[in-house]
């Protein structure tokens, strides 16, 4: 696969591919938050164990 065939590939995806809307864009960043803020709570949790466990 050369770079001319990857750059037609690219081309035709961006093409066909189109914008969310205003929903979609939102949903988005709900959903990309509360993985961020699940994460965190994890972490936390665990860091708070770890503190416990060393104390």
């Amino acid at each position: 696969m050369g770079i001319r065939s990857w750059l037609e590939q690219a081309s035709r995806t961006l093409k066909l591919s189109q914008k969310p809307d205003r929903d979609e864009l939102w949903l988005s960043v709900k959903i990309s938050f509360l993985g961020i803020g699940a994460i965190g709570l994890i972490g936390f949790v665990i860091r708070l164990i770890a503190v416990e466990i060393i104390s």
